[in-house]
């Protein structure tokens, strides 16, 4: 089960980060941050298709083809909990390392952003506090670590969930015969 679970949280925290690694840098190309999110989270849902992968693998090959639902969340969790560990410490290598003019650029993005859509001098102040208060959370890398993995994680846990949903097995399949 260990390897299982290895292989395909790592398999799912490299497609992840590549993915994150991509879109950070479509960000710094394009002020405007379009497609970023979108293939962010679609890498997200990429590299979570190896929770399935995994406890199908682990049903199929290693527990003769049953597996309780407790059993499948469990395997599905610690993949999950692999591939969002490696995408929050890229996140902070990147952030730290690479880019740690983020939060002056994004922030300067929403702001803009808000601006053009019309907002009144109130909601920009608004928007402005909400700003200054996430770059002063981006001070401390606990609450870096904890806004990345809240980015990440319930992503993945909706991912198990469904995907023990789906593959849980009580019994073996019987197997059909031709007559």
């Amino acid at each position: 089960m260990k390897k299982t679970i290895l292989i395909n949280g790592l398999i799912a925290g490299f497609i992840v980060t590549a993915m994150m690694v991509t879109s950070s840098l479509l960000c710094y190309k394009n002020p405007n941050f379009e497609g970023s999110m979108v293939l962010g989270y679609l890498g997200m849902l990429l590299a979570f298709s190896f929770v399935f992968v995994g406890i199908k693998s682990y049903r199929d090959k290693h527990n003769s083809g049953t597996i309780s639902f407790g059993e499948a969340f469990k395997i599905g969790l610690f993949i999950t909990l692999i591939a969002s560990t490696v995408y929050v410490a890229v996140w902070l290598v990147e952030y730290y390392f690479f880019i740690p003019d983020f939060m002056e650029k994004y922030s300067a993005h929403v702001l803009k952003q808000a601006a053009e859509k019309g907002a009144t001098a109130a909601e920009i102040q608004s928007q402005t506090a909400q700003m200054e208060t996430y770059k002063e959370w981006y001070k401390n890398p606990i609450l870096i670590i904890l806004m990345t993995y809240a980015e990440i994680l319930p992503i993945g846990l909706v991912v198990t969930l469904i995907s023990a949903l789906i593959l849980k097995r009580n019994q073996k399949p019987e197997k059909f015969t031709t007559a």
